[in-house]
């Protein structure tokens, strides 16, 4: 794993050790090498700034050149870690960043990201500051004293958080501390955040370190391959299945297995439902495409999941949203297969655990289901149901006089706008979006033409991930044009790495929808009979009390313009169409471009009739929820426990 012997010390601060080492770190796969860490993001402050502050300086001036760990400014803690996150997804997690923060509120500002990363199984490494180890001086500014445990710090809320969590109150700890947060951010079944707590006296701290510590070191992330039993118990199923579903995940493009996916489908007729995470497993227009499957899918994967016999998850953890709140496989003898590099995800479902990489576990079972394929009368289903899908999202991006007639001067629909994006940008182009109505519209809407064409965060769903998200795709890929979508409610929440592409002329395309609110929970709000209460950016009425008075009058164009974006506003699909092209022409090291568009909240795009689990209110005096309720009550009818055992022993 490493390079050749190295003997002797190198005296060095804490903070010096920690750069040197992060900046010697590599990942290998499939015989490809690439430097575990891009650079450093950091906001500096008393906990820092002359211990990993200093150390990141000294080594911009006189680091070798491949051994320099690239340091970028970043204006808000949780921000730089979405960025990190970014990156490592659009990576394939082989590559990431690592986040340094001072003491108190810089550390704990990257707890959302932290949250981020581990639940979306992303690696990124987070370097909160500490108070005094040493607790000379204490309490310190920003220090939490807990009358009953003397060494809790604030960074402990890191621990529920994180998948490997430290903190080095010595330096003898440090090199365990980082070779265990190496061996997590390397391992595809374990990654998410890793978090080394380094207190700010300890990060200036000099010690006499092994030079064998600072070589080179080469991770290798595996690819476990998928026992014989149980492939052989998998095909057993797939062969005696009519009616079966692929749901690919994030796994598929984590493990490069688009390819295989493609190849077995072919091979067999198996439709595939995509998941946020692994939409565009098959490129649009695939025969055996039938697009996001869920609360948020398309009505062609949701009516095959419902009929479905047998749903093989591929690199799946199974969501609410996937499963529509487990009501979106209804066959009563439905079967599970989990292939899945994490035993906890293939666990699920009470499905056929098949624990491998998914690139590895969809080459053995298409060799184990040689000769096996779906008949003609399932395959016409597929096409009939993705044709009558398809027309309707083609009306969506295109909508008649009707729907366009009714909206407000300056008004266009989110469907519109999106349709305008799908069809002017370039195939390799990236889309990007975390939260709100749009990634419920993106799941189902967008047409997919290359397998990192499509970035949604959906597993924390974070407003304010996309700005900063952009910001790490396009680092990690100059040649593709990022077009990041956010609402006014996701762009309030954090355009400070506007300001961040400015510095470092980067070019990230920002659509900002301006609805005057909140999209999403004013339409859910709506559904479970809470008429849109607290979603709408209104003046409280001087008679009424309430938040129902006119518009804010809040202009964000301006406010992305201040921050030093160029802005381009827009109040007609023509506009738009004229904007992206101008957006696209920009140049590649002109800094951020924002579009602003608004758009009419009331128009949503085309549903799916699918499910998503909120409770409503059992008792009320407002007739709108106790008729949600009503409803609620018929659709949690539908939810199913799926317990029916599907782990059989293979056929002698």
């Amino acid at each position: 794993m490493s390079g050749g012997a190295v003997t002797g010390t190198v005296r060095l601060t804490v903070g010096q050790a920690t750069v040197r080492f992060l900046a010697n770190q590599w990942t290998e796969r499939d015989g490809e090498r690439q430097k575990l860490f891009a650079g450093c993001f950091g906001i500096f402050g008393h906990g820092n700034v002359a211990g990993i502050g200093q150390a990141l300086l000294e080594n911009e001036l006189h680091a070798p050149p491949g051994e320099r760990l690239r340091y970028v400014l970043a204006r808000n803690e949780q921000a730089m870690v979405h960025t990190s996150v970014a990156y490592a997804r659009h990576k394939d997690r082989l590559q990431t960043w690592v986040c340094t923060a001072s003491v108190g509120p810089g550390s704990t500002n990257m707890l959302t990201g932290a949250a981020l990363a581990t639940i979306n199984r992303i690696p990124v490494l987070l370097l909160p500051s500490g108070t005094f180890a040493t607790r000379v001086s204490a309490p310190v500014l920003q220090e939490l004293e807990v009358p009953y445990a003397a060494d809790v710090t604030v960074n402990d809320a890191f621990r529920p958080l994180s998948r490997f969590f430290d903190r080095v109150s010595r330096p003898e700890q440090l090199p365990a501390a980082l070779l265990g947060a190496m061996r997590v951010l390397t391992d595809p079944a374990e990654t998410g955040a890793a978090t080394v707590v380094l207190p700010q006296d300890v990060q200036a701290e000099a010690f006499d370190w092994p030079a064998e510590l600072f070589a080179e070191r080469v991770w290798h992330v595996r690819r476990p391959p998928a026992e014989a039993s149980r492939i052989a118990a998998a095909a057993e199923l797939v062969r005696a299945a009519r009616r079966p579903f692929v749901v690919a995940g994030g796994g598929v493009h984590y493990s490069g297995a688009e390819a295989a996916l493609r190849d077995w489908c072919e091979q067999t007729g198996i439709p595939v439902g995509e998941t946020q995470a692994g939409k565009g497993s098959l490129p649009h227009g695939h025969p055996q495409l039938m697009g996001a499957v869920g609360s948020t899918g398309t009505t062609a994967a949701n009516a095959l999941a419902a009929e479905a016999d047998l749903v093989i998850g591929v690199g799946t953890r199974w969501s609410d949203f996937t499963t529509a709140s487990r009501t979106a496989f209804q066959d009563p003898a439905v079967r599970f297969v989990n292939l899945n590099v994490a035993g906890f995800d293939a666990g699920k479902q009470s499905g056929l655990a098949v624990v491998a990489d998914a690139r590895e576990a969809l080459a053995a079972l298409a060799a184990a289901t040689e000769g096996y394929a779906v008949d003609d009368a399932y395959r016409a289903r597929q096409g009939e149901l993705w044709r009558a899908w398809d027309a309707r999202v083609e009306a969506a991006y295109h909508p008649p006089v009707e729907v366009t007639g009714a909206l407000a001067p300056g008004l266009l629909t989110q469907a519109q706008v999106l349709g305008a994006v799908n069809e002017l940008s370039d195939p390799r182009d990236v889309v990007l979006c975390a939260a709100g109505s749009m990634p419920g519209d993106l799941h189902k809407l967008w047409r997919v033409r290359d397998p990192k064409g499509y970035h949604v965060e959906y597993g924390y769903s974070c407003m304010g991930y996309e700005v900063p998200g952009s910001l790490g795709v396009r680092l990690a890929d100059e040649s593709r044009d990022v077009f990041a979508l956010v609402g006014d409610g996701g762009y309030l929440m954090m355009p400070t790495e506007l300001v961040t592409a400015v510095q470092e002329r980067v070019k990230v395309i920002v659509v900002l929808v301006q609805n005057h609110g909140f999209h999403s929970i004013g339409a859910l709000s709506d559904s479970l009979g809470s008429q849109r209460f607290g979603t709408r950016y209104r003046y409280r009425d001087v008679q009424s009390g309430r938040l129902d008075g006119p518009a804010l009058p809040v202009d964000l164009a301006a406010n992305a313009r201040s921050l030093g974006a160029h802005v381009i506003e827009v109040h007609s699909i023509g506009e738009l169409e004229v904007a992206i092209r101008e957006a696209k022409a920009a140049p590649a090291d002109g800094g951020p471009v924002v579009i602003h568009v608004e758009t009419d909240p009331t128009v949503s795009a085309p549903d799916s009739g699918a499910w998503w689990d909120v409770p409503v209110a059992q008792v009320s005096e407002l007739d709108s929820t106790r008729a949600a309720h009503a409803a609620y009550v018929e659709h949690q009818a539908a939810q199913r426990p799926l317990l029916t055992p599907s782990d059989p022993e293979p056929s002698a």
